[in-house]
């Protein structure tokens, strides 16, 4: 039996009590200030921390907080708009008062709340996501939020057992993250000296070696939307992340004509090359197998590769290599959207190994793909290598506090 066990049976083998976080907390009001206001003040050396929605935290020196409202006893930061979670914070700070904070007089009780908060994210953020295309949720969504509240004895072994995972699967994914680095450059290493030819190569224009360049369509400036009768979807590509095509969460619906003249705009074919042209210049994704009802989103091309005369997952790592993306980063044009005019796009001079010997070059094509392939698998894929690790250890995290944080509740 662990020491958590025994501290159960001892202090409360019935259950225990279940509050609402208002009837145990103080609630913590923050200051009105502006961004405008936080990016004047910020100060590397400033003695208050500013906790502002999304990621944004600045340092700043008290006297220079208008209106400061400053927390000096630990407290749980309620991050209540854009991004939903939760921080714990020792040290004097504030917050914009658009979010909220709780304390109480027993530390520990603190360090116990934040753990229970962070592992009901989730419950937060679902809350959060039917609130408009900005996700928050409203004070009385945590106020009323009811939570298990043992005995300060058993309080305290769960924070200590929970910090102390919390350190070591942050030294962890620290180690392996550092690991994943250091694999990702080697990668990158190894496969710009692939294509890095000595001889035996010749430097064309990419409209030689491919059948079309292409972009998407923004259905809204192109047809029109007809939910009534709608009976089919299309999904627009939002990104391109590590070759891995991502979509919009949710589908519009066009009408039944709309689509065919989507998908017949499309003729997207397994083997195509996605690249991205717009904001994100230069991600890449190779096309596994033929989509059905699906479209391109506007800026997002579509490269379709000879196949007779290039290999699509080498052009596609070809696009990324150093040397390659130095040159077409020499032709981004616009501000603060960026983009790759497809014109300087096709102009691109791209190497081909053995120009003279068709049999050959595509023999030499395949095996760097084969190679980076295998560099891609133990980096990138999710289910393999050291990311699908560091995914394991969060799991594993969550997985023990949540079982500690269970609880039977203790009848009235």
């Amino acid at each position: 039996m662990s020491k958590l066990d025994q501290l159960i049976e001892k202090h409360c083998p019935n259950g225990v009590k279940y509050v609402a976080i208002k009837d145990y907390f103080s609630r913590l009001k923050g200051t009105p200030i502006t961004a405008g206001k936080m990016k004047e003040i910020e100060s590397v050396d400033g003695d208050i921390r500013i906790f502002a929605g999304g990621k944004t935290v600045i340092n700043a020196h008290e006297e220079d907080i208008p209106n400061a409202n400053i927390t000096r006893v630990p407290a749980v930061l309620v991050q209540s708009r854009g991004v939903i979670d939760f921080i714990y914070y020792e040290k004097p700070f504030t917050f914009k008062n658009e979010m909220w904070a709780y304390t109480h007089s027993e530390i520990i009780t603190v360090k116990y709340l934040y753990h229970v908060l962070k592992n009901d994210t989730e419950h937060f953020r679902e809350a959060a996501s039917g609130m408009g295309s900005l996700p928050q949720i409203s004070l009385p969504v945590t106020d009323n939020y009811r939570i298990p509240m043992p005995p300060i004895n058993v309080q305290r072994e769960i924070v200590r057992v929970l910090d102390m995972f919390t350190e070591l699967t942050a030294e962890l994914t620290a180690e392996l993250t550092a690991e994943l680095t250091a694999r990702k450059e080697q990668y990158e290493y190894y496969r710009d000296g692939l294509f890095n030819y000595e001889k035996d190569v010749k430097r064309k224009p990419l409209e030689e070696y491919i059948i079309s360049l292409k972009t998407g369509l923004n259905p809204r400036k192109n047809f029109v939307l007809n939910t009534d009768d709608a009976t089919n979807y299309y999904v627009t590509v939002r990104e391109i992340v590590n070759g891995k095509i991502v979509f919009f969460d949710k589908t519009d619906k066009v009408s039944d004509n709309a689509l065919k003249l989507i998908n017949n705009r499309s003729n997207l074919e397994a083997g195509d090359i996605l690249f991205s042209g717009t904001g994100t210049v230069g991600r890449t994704a190779v096309i596994e197998s033929a989509p059905t009802n699906w479209n391109i989103k506007e800026g997002v091309y579509v490269i379709k590769p000879d196949n007779k005369k290039i290999n699509s997952k080498y052009l596609a790592y070809l696009l990324n290599t150093k040397k390659i993306v130095n040159l077409y980063g020499k032709k981004i044009v616009g501000s603060p959207v960026c983009s790759l005019p497809m014109a300087e796009l096709k102009k691109l001079l791209i190497p081909i190994p053995y120009p003279n010997d068709i049999k050959k070059s595509l023999a030499d094509q395949q095996r760097i793909v084969e190679i980076l392939d295998r560099f891609d698998t133990l980096c990138n894929d999710i289910s393999q290598g050291l990311p699908a690790e560091i995914k394991a250890r969060e799991e594993q995290y969550e997985y023990y506090r949540n079982k500690l944080l269970t609880f039977k509740e203790k009848e009235a």
